[in-house]
């Protein structure tokens, strides 16, 4: 029963918000989609893929010691996170 005063009471809000203002009702109508749309996307899913596995700040070139076994010996060299995950969509 509440649910149903609830929803209403939205309405009844909704409908008058409407009849008297309807480009502010719109304009917070279109705000409120563009909060929500970006959320609900499943491009968001991919998008937060893609940024995992792209660096941020790219690799500078080196003079390689012998003694740093975390860089690559050249910049070509494919070390770090791959994007196969890609290859099987």
């Amino acid at each position: 029963m509440v649910v149903v005063v609830q929803r209403a009471g939205v309405g009844a809000f909704l409908k008058n918000a409407w009849q008297k203002e309807p480009v502010i009702t719109a304009s917070a109508g279109i705000g409120i989609l563009a909060f929500l749309v970006p959320i609900f996307s499943p491009y968001t899913k991919y998008t937060s893929m893609y940024n995992e596995v792209i660096p941020y700040n790219y690799p500078v070139p080196v003079r390689d010691d012998g003694n740093m076994p975390d860089i690559p010996s050249h910049p070509g060299d494919k070390v770090g996170p791959n994007l196969d995950w890609l290859k099987k969509l």
